[in-house]
C-alpha cells in the first residue's frame, strides 16, 4: 500500500469511480468527481504558490469542499493545516500565524473573522472561499469561490510534476484543542495519516458497502480519511438536532452513525426517542470526550445496535483506541487499534503499572506524530517513541482502556487526589441530572475542594430543592475529600468550539462568582 495521503483518494477513484463518496449541502459527488476536484485544487494551489513546500490552511467545515481542498493541497506538494471553523479572531490568528499559512481555503463565516486578523498575518497572501455560494455572493465577493473553480466543466490545468511523496514527510498540521492552553501545531506525516485511516476502517468495520452519517460540528480528517480508505459513502449532517441526523441516516440507508457524546446524550434523553428508528445502522460511534454509560445503554437498548467509544489525540492522527461493533464495554474506549501499544505509568514514579491501577496513559505506534510544530523531529515524545497523553486512565486485564480524567484537571484536597470525572459519574447516576461539570475551587484550609455546575432535566426544574437534594445524595456516596462544597444550576454546560468542557475556565469563573481567592 502506498503511504501517500492524496493516494487514498486516487485509489478510491480508480477502483470505485461511480460510487457516491460524499453527500452534503445539496451536493452528491462520486469518487471520480471528488478526485477531479482535488486535481483542480492542486493546480490552483500550484499556480498561486509555485514550487511547493508551503503551508495552506483549510477550514474543516462540514461541507464536501473540505474534502476537495484537503486532498488537493496534499496532492500539490504542500502541507495542509486543518483549521477549526468555529475558532474566533484570537485563536484563528494564533493558528494561522503558528502554521505560517500562505494561502487559506475558508468559508464565508470564517472569512469574516479572518478579515479582522489579516493585517497581522503578513505571510497569508491569498484566500479561496469554500462552501455554499450565497445567492448574491459572486458579485463583489472578496475572493474566488472554490465552487466556481471546480464546478461542472472545470478540469485540472497544468501542474508541475512533483516527486513521489516520502511517507515520512509532513503533509498535515493538526492543532490541539487548546483545553489546557494555546493550541499547539502537530506535525503529521503521510504514513501517520494513511496508517491511521486503515486502523480506523478496520476497527469500525468500514468497507465499500458502508454508509456513514457524520453528525459532528466539523469535518474531522479522521472520518474523511477512514471513509476514503474504505471506499465508504459519507453523509454530512450539519443540523445539530440529533433527530435530524437520525432522519438522514434513515434516508440514506446508513450503516454507521458518528456523533459527539453531548449530542448522543441529548438523543438518549429526547422525548421522541421511543418513536425513532435506525433500521439500517449497525453501529453508533462516539468520541472527543467520554460518553456516560447511561445514554450509551439507553441508545443501545432502544436501537438494538452496539454503541462504542474511541480515544485519541491530535498527536496520534488521532485514533489509538476503539471499541468495535462486536466488543463494547460500557465506560471503556476499547483496546488499542492495530499496531498500537498502550501502557499506564505512575504520575510521579513514571514506572509502568499493572492492570487495574490508575496512572498516566502513554501510547506508541505508527500513527504517533513526528513532533510539535516549531520543534525538532520527536519534539513532545519520549526517546523510545512513547507519547505521554496527559490523560489519566487504567487498563483492564484484557487491555481495554478506561479514561479517568485529564492529568491537569486532577487536584488535591487535604493531600488526597481528586478526579472530577469520578464525581461526575456519581452525579450522573441521579435521574434528575442531565449533564454536569465538576471543577476545582481554591480553599484556604484544604488547598482545593470540588464544585459543580449542574444542568437538571426539565421535569426536575419545578422543584426548587432539587439541586440541593442532588448534591446531598452525591455527598453521601463519596469520601469526604470528594464532596461537593459548592454547586450552581445552569441551563446547559458552556463548551469549547470542539464541544469540550474546559474545566479550568469554568472553575475560575465559578470561583470568581463565589468570591473565592
Amino acid at each position: 500500500m502506498s503511504e501517500d495521503l492524496a493516494g487514498l483518494l486516487a485509489r478510491a477513484a480508480h477502483t470505485e469511480p461511480d460510487r457516491t463518496a460524499v453527500v452534503g449541502s445539496g451536493l452528491r459527488w462520486d469518487f471520480a468527481s471528488l478526485d477531479r476536484r482535488a486535481d483542480v485544487v492542486a493546480c490552483e494551489v500550484d499556480r498561486l504558490l509555485p514550487g511547493g513546500g508551503a503551508t495552506v490552511a483549510v477550514s474543516a467545515g462540514l461541507h464536501p469542499d473540505f474534502a476537495a481542498a484537503y486532498y488537493g493541497v496534499a496532492r500539490s506538494g504542500n502541507v495542509v493545516a486543518v483549521i477549526n471553523p468555529l475558532l474566533r479572531e484570537d485563536n484563528l490568528r494564533h493558528v494561522l500565524a503558528l502554521s505560517g499559512a500562505r494561502l487559506a481555503f475558508v468559508d464565508i463565516a470564517v472569512y469574516q473573522h479572518l478579515k479582522a486578523a489579516q493585517d497581522e498575518l503578513p505571510e497569508l497572501t491569498g484566500v479561496v472561499l469554500t462552501g455554499a455560494v450565497p445567492d448574491d455572493g459572486r458579485s463583489g465577493a472578496p475572493a474566488p469561490w472554490l465552487a466556481d473553480l471546480t464546478g461542472p466543466g472545470k478540469g485540472p490545468g497544468t501542474r508541475r510534476t512533483a516527486a513521489p511523496a516520502d511517507p515520512d514527510d509532513v503533509v498535515c498540521i493538526q492543532f490541539t484543542s487548546g483545553t489546557t492552553g494555546r493550541p499547539k501545531g502537530v506535525r503529521l506525516t503521510h504514513r501517520n495519516l494513511v496508517t491511521n485511516a486503515a486502523q480506523i476502517a478496520a476497527a469500525h468495520r468500514l468497507d465499500h458497502r458502508s454508509v456513514s452519517v457524520n453528525h459532528l460540528p466539523t469535518y474531522h480528517p479522521m472520518h474523511l480519511n477512514s471513509a476514503i480508505a474504505a471506499r465508504a459513502t459519507q453523509i454530512l449532517c450539519r443540523e445539530p438536532d440529533p433527530l435530524a441526523a437520525v432522519a438522514e441516516a434513515g434516508r440514506h440507508g446508513a450503516t454507521h452513525f458518528y456523533s459527539l457524546p453531548v449530542r448522543l446524550a441529548r438523543l438518549a434523553a429526547h422525548p421522541d426517542l421511543p418513536k425513532t428508528r435506525l433500521p439500517t445502522v449497525t453501529a453508533i460511534a462516539s468520541g472527543g470526550s467520554g460518553l456516560p454509560a447511561g445514554p450509551a445503554n439507553t441508545l443501545g437498548e432502544h436501537f438494538g445496535v452496539p454503541v462504542f467509544q474511541g480515544y485519541g489525540l491530535a498527536e496520534t492522527s488521532p485514533l489509538t483506541h476503539s471499541g468495535t461493533p462486536d466488543d463494547t464495554v460500557p465506560g471503556s474506549v476499547g483496546r488499542p487499534v492495530h499496531g498500537t501499544e498502550c501502557r499506564i505509568v505512575g504520575v510521579e514514579s513514571r514506572s509502568e503499572l499493572p492492570a487495574g491501577e490508575t496512572g498516566e496513559i502513554q501510547v506508541r505506534g505508527p500513527q504517533v506524530m513526528k513532533g510539535y510544530l516549531g520543534g525538532p523531529d520527536g519534539a513532545g515524545l519520549e526517546r523510545d517513541g512513547w507519547f505521554s497523553t496527559g490523560d489519566v486512565g487504567r487498563l483492564d486485564e484484557d487491555g481495554r482502556l478506561f479514561l479517568v480524567d485529564r492529568l491537569k484537571d486532577i487536584f488535591k484536597c487535604d493531600n488526597f487526589l481528586v478526579s472530577p470525572s469520578e464525581i461526575e459519574l456519581v452525579l450522573l447516576r441521579d435521574p434528575r441530572v442531565l449533564e454536569c461539570a465538576v471543577v476545582e475551587l481554591p480553599d484556604a484550609s484544604s488547598g482545593a475542594v470540588a464544585g459543580a455546575l449542574v444542568a437538571l432535566r426539565p421535569e426536575a426544574l419545578a422543584d426548587g430543592a432539587a439541586l440541593a437534594d442532588v448534591i446531598e445524595d452525591v455527598n453521601d456516596r463519596v469520601p469526604y475529600y470528594q464532596r461537593l462544597r459548592h454547586a450552581e444550576a445552569v441551563e446547559a454546560l458552556p463548551r469549547s468550539a470542539n464541544g469540550k468542557i474546559q474545566r479550568r475556565d469554568l472553575g475560575a469563573a465559578l470561583a470568581g462568582r463565589l468570591g473565592l481567592g
